[in-house]
């Protein structure tokens, strides 16, 4: 790839001390390409951060409504102003720490449940983000949102520090730090979350993701092509409807080739060079445009 004609994803590996805002910006100085992040981190967390860079941030949406899987410690007797050890302890109480009442705990929030977003988070009500009245010392009224969980368990117990970690795969718009303090109520006590790692977001995994210095050496390996992380069907141009397709105009079918009807979208490609021209969708026996790369 030359310079300034990067498109595509990387999946980074967020470390400690980074806001997901910091990431992008490094992202953008590296491929010296527009950068941005599908679904923000907190500083302290660690793990999977998609990252689309060029064209590809027009499609950042389209990973940011992605399900989410965490790891995360949960400490029992405190509670903090920011629900995570970063904030200061606000309360404390004592913890009665019994295993198997703890997992039945856990249990519960299993499924769909209201969830009262924490202050220091990234909403916006009445225009201002809930964080920038946080760090005035207000507190102000949030109203409780729809969130899933599709799973969660418990991985490990350390009563020693009054703690376990738990494995959370939710919809998108979750507060893991809500929830930690959603168990403790659940158990009578005070709780906030520790460690946090973000194993998967949506297709992406830890597994595959890398760490910033590692980007840096391996930037022509490491960018994924949109067309292979949305999983959408391909349908080739025929030639006499290229010109139609690259300047953005819907496209008849029988100017395509192989196109798949049981799909509602597909990534259209240049029959020669295999290129992606966009993402289109089918409407009304036409392939419409919506999102050109």
């Amino acid at each position: 790839m030359n310079k300034n004609n990067y498109n595509g994803v990387i999946i980074v590996h967020k470390e400690k001390g980074y806001t997901s805002q910091d990431v992008a910006a490094i992202i953008k100085k590296i491929t010296h390409s527009k950068a941005g992040h599908t679904g923000t981190l907190d500083p302290d967390a660690t793990g999977v951060l998609p990252v689309c860079i060029g064209r590809a941030t027009k499609l950042a949406d389209y990973f940011a409504f992605a399900d989410k899987t965490y790891e995360a410690e949960i400490i029992l007797g405190i509670t903090t102003n920011t629900g995570d050890l970063s904030g200061e302890i606000i309360s404390q109480s004592e913890v009665n720490y019994n295993p198997e009442v703890i997992k039945m705990a856990v249990n519960s929030f299993h499924g769909e449940y209201y969830q009262v977003p924490p202050m220091y988070s990234a909403i916006k009500i009445g225009g201002k983000k809930l964080y920038e009245i946080a760090r005035r010392g207000q507190t102000i009224e949030r109203p409780p949102r729809l969130v899933n969980v599709q799973k969660i368990q418990i991985n490990s117990f350390a009563p020693e520090k009054n703690a376990f970690t738990i494995e959370v795969s939710c919809s998108k718009g979750t507060y893991i730090r809500s929830l930690a303090e959603d168990i403790g109520k659940k158990l009578g006590c005070d709780a906030t979350m520790g460690e946090l790692v973000r194993t998967r977001s949506g297709v992406f995994s830890i597994k595959n993701a890398l760490k910033l210095n590692d980007i840096k050496e391996q930037l022509n390996s490491c960018i994924l092509h949109v067309d292979q992380v949305l999983p959408f069907p391909h349908t080739l141009i025929k030639q006499e409807g290229l010109k139609l397709a690259l300047n953005g105009n819907s496209v008849p079918l029988d100017l395509t080739h192989g196109i798949d009807e049981s799909s509602n979208k597909c990534w259209l490609l240049e029959s020669d060079l295999n290129t992606v021209i966009g993402l289109f969708r089918l409407e009304n026996g036409k392939l419409r445009p919506e999102v050109m790369m």
